[in-house]
C-alpha cells in the first residue's frame, strides 16, 4: 500500500475503502441559480455519505489500512470525525471511544451514540478532548485516528478528488472549506494542478490563509459559528506543502456569508448543509471568488448533520465559543 499522499497512492486507497462508501451525487446547477455570473456549478453531496460527511472516507482508511489493537480506536472530534469514526469502527467490528468538546452539536454527538461508540463529553474546547484522548491511548494502547494530520486520513479524503473528477472530469476549479486541512489537503494531491483549488475558511478561524503568510502552520483565531468543524488551531502538517504546491489561493468568508450559503442550499435546492459544510459556497456568492463567464466550478458540499433549522442559523448551537474546532 503506497504511502505518500498523491494520485496513485488515492487511487490504492479508494480500492480499498470503496466497498464501504456511498458514490454520493453531483448536481449541475447554472450560476444564474444563486445569482452568480455566467458560469457552472458542479455540487458534490457529500451530506449523504454514511455518517452525513467526508470524514468516513478518512476513518475507513485509518482502519482499512492501519493495524488495530485489541483495545481499539480512540478519537477527538468537533463532532463529525467522531461520528465517521464510530460508523467506521461499527461496520468494521472495532471497538471505538470518542471524545467530544462540550460544544459539539447535539446532531454530532447524537450520530456517535446511535453508531455505538463509547462517548466522552469533556473540556469546552477542542484541545480539551485531544487532550483527553491522548491520555487515553497512553492508558489503554488505542490507536488514535486523527481528524486531519494523519497520512491515511489525508487518503481518504482524496479520494473524494478521485471520485469528483470521474464524474465531472472538465472542472475549471474546485472550492473546498478549509479546517484542519485534511480535505482540501487530499482534494489538491488529487487535482495537483490540474484545477484550480481554492480554499475557503471562516474569517474567524484563518488557519491555513495564517500559515501560508507564515510560511508554516500556526496557531490562528478560532472562533466562528462553524467552530465545530472548521476551526482547529492551526492546520495539520502533513497537508501543509501540499497547500503550498497545489492550493490556488484561499478565501475567507464571514459568519453572516456561511449562514447565508446555508440558507441559499436550502432555498434553491432543498439541500441541508451544516455551516461548515456550507463555507465553500459561500465563498462564491460573497464575491470571495468570482468565476470567469463560463467556468465550471465544483463546489463541495462536505456536511450535513444539522436540521433544516440550522440552515436558516437557528440550529445546532451556531453560536461557538472561541477554539472549537477539529471537525
Amino acid at each position: 500500500m503506497a504511502a505518500t499522499i498523491d494520485r496513485k497512492g488515492i487511487e490504492a486507497t479508494y480500492g480499498v475503502i470503496k466497498p464501504y462508501l456511498r458514490v454520493t451525487p453531483v448536481v449541475e446547477v447554472a450560476g444564474v441559480d444563486f445569482g452568480l455570473s455566467d458560469c457552472t456549478l458542479i455540487l458534490k453531496l457529500e451530506q449523504l455519505q454514511h455518517s452525513g460527511s467526508f470524514k468516513t472516507r478518512g476513518a475507513f482508511a485509518n482502519l482499512l489500512l492501519r493495524d488495530i489493537p485489541d483495545a481499539g480506536v480512540v478519537a477527538a472530534s468537533g463532532g463529525t470525525h467522531g461520528a465517521a469514526v464510530a460508523y467506521a469502527a461499527r461496520r468494521l467490528g472495532v471497538r471505538a471511544k470518542i471524545f467530544v468538546p462540550t460544544v459539539s452539536s447535539p446532531a454530532k454527538i447524537q450520530r456517535i451514540r446511535e453508531y455505538g461508540a463509547e462517548l466522552v463529553v469533556v473540556g469546552d474546547r477542542y484541545a480539551d478532548a485531544l487532550a483527553a484522548s491522548q491520555a487515553w491511548v497512553k492508558e489503554s494502547g488505542a490507536l488514535p485516528v486523527h481528524a486531519f494530520d494523519q497520512i491515511e486520513t489525508l487518503l481518504g479524503q482524496g479520494t473524494l478528488g478521485a471520485e469528483l473528477a470521474a464524474q465531472a472530469p472538465a472542472l475549471d476549479t474546485v472550492l473546498v472549506a478549509v479546517g484542519g486541512g485534511g480535505l482540501i489537503g487530499g482534494i489538491a494531491a488529487w487535482y495537483a494542478g490540474t484545477a484550480k483549488v481554492i480554499g475557503v475558511e471562516p474569517a474567524g478561524a484563518p488557519t491555513l490563509t495564517e500559515a501560508l503568510r507564515a510560511g508554516r502552520p500556526v496557531d490562528a483565531e478560532t472562533e466562528s459559528i462553524a467552530a465545530d468543524s472548521l476551526a482547529p488551531r492551526r492546520v495539520g502538517d502533513l497537508m501543509f506543502p501540499i497547500a503550498q504546491a497545489f492550493v490556488n489561493r484561499v478565501v475567507l468568508v464571514s459568519d453572516a456569508a456561511i449562514r447565508h450559503g446555508q440558507g441559499a442550499l436550502w432555498a434553491s435546492l432543498r439541500i441541508v448543509a451544516e455551516p461548515g459544510a456550507a463555507a465553500a459556497l459561500a465563498g462564491l456568492l460573497s464575491g470571495g471568488y468570482t468565476p470567469a463567464p463560463g467556468e465550471r466550478v465544483g463546489v463541495l458540499i462536505s456536511g450535513g448533520n444539522t436540521s433544516a433549522a440550522g440552515c436558516a442559523g437557528h440550529g445546532d448551537r451556531d453560536r461557538m465559543r472561541p477554539g472549537h474546532g477539529g471537525r
